[in-house]
């Protein structure tokens, strides 16, 4: 295959065999595709039947599911400045061990994402990998500390695709109001962390019965609907475009139902986490299953799957947050939050299939055309002449998730020794191989 630094331009590839599955425009069928250099050249229901033309690679996909990339709207690197818990080279390995071929960074690195040259800087870096394609989301505010808003219009014109604090909500209103103005201007999304954070404060889970057995401090889930419904509210006010990130409780849920069922430019996602656990994961004091959002109760989690079939949560995003190992063996209050989520991703949204709540191609749309809509990214569908991103996935292959394993430099993953159905074979993008499973 061509390297990351050739282009390809003469190389094509007959993918024969394959279940097809394009969520943008429902195909389902069996049939093959053909690649030329970076671009899908043509695909279909019964192509390839008769064999496929001389001169090309053939990849016989076995019958198994050969679908646009995963697109991940919600990935923390930790370059520049975080190394030690990952960098983006290992966060592209991990990503293509799942199956992602796109993703959008929070802006939360040191430097942080806050001036055009640092939007650059990782783009640039991202390029030259040629792993996943990364695209960076621009700070709301300077520095992240909620005051006084970025340069919006210099972050959009040097790349930036939306805007948001990252792990910090905009906790002041008229900020807020500010940013949905200005961010309104561009015609991007500004994307919230629905929590706020005085009612957060010393939390570290889901506040109920769980967290008084555990003798912990909990965060109230009105920490998110207070946050959420004011957001609403500015939304309302300003004409704004707001994105919900991480949706974890029914309330909060609720509100976004009602805000879209007014026409409002709302959108949301939630992470697997927030619909596969709730907060018995953290058992005895398990820091991998420390979150933020915390897990919640089980009828919030069950609000969530409830919100996925009927459409309130436009997308499924991993919230890939790495931490290293020192940060998570501390005792519960002390450990930091977060946890891996890129090589999981596809495996855990698919039980929303094999448990009966969506169909194959639904849940592939959350995490394909839904995400990349969402934020206007040339990904998530196939179409001739589009790029070749895609991922050949068994659906039906079971393994188990072992964090040791895991490409992600650090292995904070909360389904750790979870046993899973669904297993990434190859991963292309550009019309590279950029992962192959080992036999």
């Amino acid at each position: 295959m061509p390297g990351p630094g050739n282009n390809g331009a003469e190389h094509r590839v007959a993918y024969v065999n394959a279940r097809l599955l394009d969520p943008a425009s429902g195909l389902d069928a069996l049939g093959g595709l053909l690649t030329k250099g970076r671009a899908i050249t043509n695909f279909g229901e019964g192509l390839f039947k008769h064999g496929a033309p001389e001169g090309v690679v053939v990849v016989d996909c076995g019958g198994h599911c050969l679908a646009p990339g995963l697109v991940d709207i919600r990935v923390q690197l930790r370059e520049a400045g975080i190394e030690d818990r990952g960098t983006l080279a290992s966060a592209g390995r991990s990503a293509t061990a799942g199956g992602v071929t796109s993703l959008v960074c929070l802006p939360n690195t040191d430097p942080v994402i806050d001036e055009s040259a640092v939007v650059e800087f990782v783009a640039r870096r991202a390029r030259l990998l040629g792993l996943a394609k990364v695209y960076p989301y621009g700070a709301v505010t300077k520095n992240l500390e909620g005051r006084e808003l970025a340069e919006m219009g210099l972050l959009a014109k040097a790349g930036a695709v939306a805007f948001t604090d990252g792990v910090t909500a905009v906790a002041d209103p008229q900020v807020m109001r500010r940013a949905l103005s200005y961010a309104a201007t561009f015609g991007l999304t500004v994307a919230q962390h629905p929590e706020d954070p005085s009612l957060a404060a010393d939390g570290v889970m889901n506040e109920g019965e769980v967290a008084t057995r555990l003798g912990l401090i909990g965060i109230p889930s009105e920490a998110e609907i207070i946050l959420v419904e004011r957001d609403i509210r500015l939304a309302e006010l300003t004409g704004g475009r707001l994105h919900v990130a991480h949706v974890s409780s029914a309330a909060a849920l609720q509100a976004i139902r009602q805000a879209k069922a007014r026409g409002l430019a709302i959108t949301c996602d939630t992470a697997p986490p927030y619909f596969a656990l709730n907060e018995n994961a953290l058992g005895d004091y398990r820091t991998f299953a420390k979150l933020s959002p915390p897990l919640r109760s089980e009828g919030d989690r069950q609000a969530v799957v409830e919100a996925l079939k009927d459409g309130t949560v436009d997308a499924i995003a991993s919230d890939h947050n790495p931490q290293d190992e020192d940060a998570k063996r501390l005792p519960f209050a002390q450990a930091a939050f977060g946890g891996v989520g890129l090589e999981t991703l596809l495996a855990i949204s698919l039980e929303l299939h094999h448990n009966g709540h969506l169909s194959l191609l639904d849940v592939l749309r959350l995490l394909t055309v839904g995400p990349a809509e969402l934020l206007d990214l040339p990904a998530g569908r196939l179409r001739e002449g589009g790029p070749a991103d895609l991922v050949l996935f068994d659906a039906g292959r079971g393994w188990k998730v072992d964090a040791d394993t895991l490409h992600s430099k650090s292995k904070n993953s909360p389904f750790d020794g979870r046993p899973v159905q669904g297993r990434v074979l190859r991963t292309v993008v550009d019309g590279r191989a950029v992962f192959e499973l080992e036999a």
